[in-house]
């Protein structure tokens, strides 16, 4: 019997290296390819995880301070499409960097379905990290959300100007937004989930601050940021 298994094995080898010869891959060639295949596998499996800790995350987050239940529904969703237009983006690049006005574009135009150029963006296009990518989009998010509820784009005559470059240092990133012409605004009585969002999780994230300020004339954030926790990392 345990001749006859040797056997039957040898034969679905000769089989197996056959079929490969055909295909003009040799066996070391597929060894290379397992092995390829067992990385891409793995590095699948750790991304996986870490999305699911983030929607995790904010579904807990986002119920946990709603005022409603309908109130949780919509931030959740909101931060949920806002994550996948992310992911989307850092796909067409195989997760490698994505340049930072394509985040900027990607964040704010569903908030501008109209049109209107309400968002005024000056900005240097930089290349931003697959791992920087994610708190920075939903930094933006939240702005944008925000500003669409409470601030400039609540109304039909506010706007919001944004302008990110690097200091003459190379060495620090500067990202401003500034809302004009919407409602005038009061400082809240307490800090929203989406604010702590801003000032604590995303942004601690990056290694940076963040500066939030609710002027009578409008929101105004500021984000200071190394430049090094932005770029991708330089291959070796």
């Amino acid at each position: 019997m345990a001749r006859e298994n040797e056997i039957r094995l040898e034969v679905e080898n000769l089989d197996l290296r056959r079929l490969l010869a055909q295909a003009g891959i040799d066996a070391a060639e597929q060894k290379v390819f397992e092995q390829l295949q067992r990385i891409l596998l793995e590095e699948l499996h750790h991304r996986v995880k870490n999305t699911l800790a983030t929607v995790m995350a904010i579904t807990s987050q986002s119920l946990r301070s709603a005022e409603s239940l309908e109130h949780g529904r919509q931030a959740i969703e909101s931060r949920l499409l806002a994550l996948g237009r992310v992911q989307d983006l850092l796909l067409q690049t195989s997760w490698t960097s994505t340049g930072l006005a394509a985040i900027l574009k990607s964040a704010i135009e569903p908030f501008d379905s109209s049109g209107g150029g309400r968002f005024f963006v000056q900005s240097s296009d930089i290349e931003v990290s697959s791992a920087a990518a994610l708190p920075l989009a939903m930094v933006l998010n939240e702005l944008c959300t925000n500003a669409v509820k409470y601030g400039a784009m609540s109304n039909a005559s506010g706007r919001v100007e944004i302008t990110a470059a690097v200091d003459d240092s190379g060495e620090e990133f500067r990202l401003t937004w500034t809302e004009k012409g919407g409602p005038a605004v009061q400082p809240p009585t307490r800090r929203s989930f989406g604010t702590r969002l801003i000032e604590h999780s995303f942004v601690s994230q990056l290694q940076g601050e963040a500066q939030l300020a609710f002027e009578p004339s409008g929101v105004v954030c500021v984000l200071d940021i190394p430049l090094a926790s932005l770029k991708p990392p330089k291959l070796s």
